[in-house]
């Protein structure tokens, strides 16, 4: 078998885990030196690609790579970029060719969201339309968790257990206040068109500790009466109320709430700042004193308390993406296959990327609850074990000790700049 080099990127937002999928890549690819040769990482994404400014991981000791796993963020850098279509952008598509044959490169795995499955799907297809030979892996990660087929998303679990304990910590505060000051909290998450972050936010009430939880999804059109009488309720029973909105909440007409005209590089609406709306209109329709955070990238980063399952997992799926590949499995994405709730037990299996770009998962209804304002026993069945396990990183100082690579630029080796 002939020795080819793999290239590995990150894309879209990152998370607290994406670099346990990146350690799991590397490490597999590292346990095959008889079929890859070096990995080469893209700086910034597929960006890195064309624009030739690749990274050489075997650079890095075998310690740097085993820290990836307990330290968040995109350790190459990521990017909101998305391959346009072969028929119109075929430049593009040529010069991924000329890096990838300058390089040796014969193994690709993109690491995103449903954008990124796109991407890695058009990769993939480089034999086939322009006869270059390229095994395209997609690695999954996404906070969303809306990727389809898969249980769940690498990215989701750290997340939602992020939420839910900032959610129970911060209910906790408000019932203290409740009496003379602070009576409601709103909290914004991500979440544009899925609500399975906000749905997070739900575990934080239990049986043994009930709290006064208000959810908004973005599966539910903002009714503002059923809102508010949903909100006064909890107040009068409780004294206080916590409100979990994510950021995609729409109104009746499909319009979302915190919509503020802008594009992201994907083309999506630039989402933000829905949290203040709802908390100004619970003041000004119920007089109630209120607080507001927006979780933003506090969620995502937070590696400090991500869960174990999510971790395990992010690293899993990085390395059966090459073992797919090894395999001679092309334009594939491994998934995580719940085998059992409770004990919670899971597996790797393989989707089409056919079958996963541009799909998106949203919440069934089955896990909203009746009046659209709460988690089923369902839904808590589903998140319970993804939030599972702590698996903390090495702490010194008092701080979390994260690894930060040497990146150390891979020579180029055509002339010449690619203007993306």
């Amino acid at each position: 078998m002939t020795v080819k080099n793999a290239f590995y990127a990150q894309s879209g937002g990152v998370t607290s885990v994406i670099n346990a999928s990146a350690c799991g890549v590397i490490e597999t690819a590292r346990s095959h030196p008889e079929k890859i040769g070096k990995v080469y990482a893209g700086r910034n994404g597929i960006i890195g690609a064309l624009q030739e400014d690749l990274i050489d991981t075997s650079l890095e000791s075998a310690a740097s790579i085993s820290a990836l796993k307990h330290t968040p963020s995109g350790a190459f850098g990521s990017c909101r970029y998305k391959l346009k279509g072969l028929d119109t952008h075929r430049a593009q598509y040529e010069r991924l060719i000329e890096v990838f044959m300058a390089h040796d490169i014969g193994y690709f795995f993109y690491n995103g969201g449903g954008d990124s499955a796109d991407t890695c799907l058009k990769v993939s297809q480089l034999s086939s339309t322009l006869g270059y030979p390229i095994t395209a892996a997609h690695v999954p990660k996404t906070v969303d968790n809306d990727l389809p087929i898969t249980d769940c998303c690498p990215g989701f679990g750290s997340v939602a257990k992020y939420i839910a304990i900032s959610v129970k910590e911060a209910s906790f505060d408000v019932a203290s206040m409740a009496k003379t000051s602070t009576r409601l909290f709103v909290i914004e998450v991500m979440g544009r068109h899925a609500g399975w972050i906000a749905a997070a936010g739900g575990l934080a009430s239990t049986p043994d500790c009930e709290l006064p939880i208000v959810i908004l999804f973005p599966e539910i059109p903002f009714n503002e009466e059923k809102f508010l009488s949903k909100v006064d309720e909890k107040v009068k029973h409780h004294g206080y109320c916590s409100v979990v909105v994510s950021e995609g909440v729409q109104d009746s007409q499909g319009q979302f709430l915190s919509d503020q005209g802008l594009k992201d590089a994907f083309g999506h609406a630039q989402l933000g700042g829905v949290a203040p709306i709802i908390a100004n209109l619970c003041r000004e329709r119920l007089g109630h004193k209120y607080h507001w955070a927006v979780a933003d990238y506090l969620q995502r980063a937070a590696r400090h308390i991500a869960s174990k399952t999510d971790v395990d997992q992010a690293y899993a799926v990085g390395c059966a993406a090459v073992d797919l590949a090894l395999s001679g499995r092309n334009s594939v994405m491994p998934t995580i296959m719940r085998k059992s709730d409770d004990p919670y037990s899971w597996g790797i299996g393989v989707a089409e990327l056919k079958d996963v770009a541009n799909v998106e998962k949203k919440m069934p209804a089955n896990f909203i609850s009746e009046d659209g304002f709460g988690i089923t026993e369902a839904c808590r069945r589903y998140l319970q074990p993804l939030i599972g396990g702590e698996d903390y990183p090495p702490y010194r100082n008092g701080l979390p000790d994260y690894v930060r690579l040497r990146n150390v630029a891979v020579a180029k080796k055509l002339d010449g700049e690619f203007q993306i």
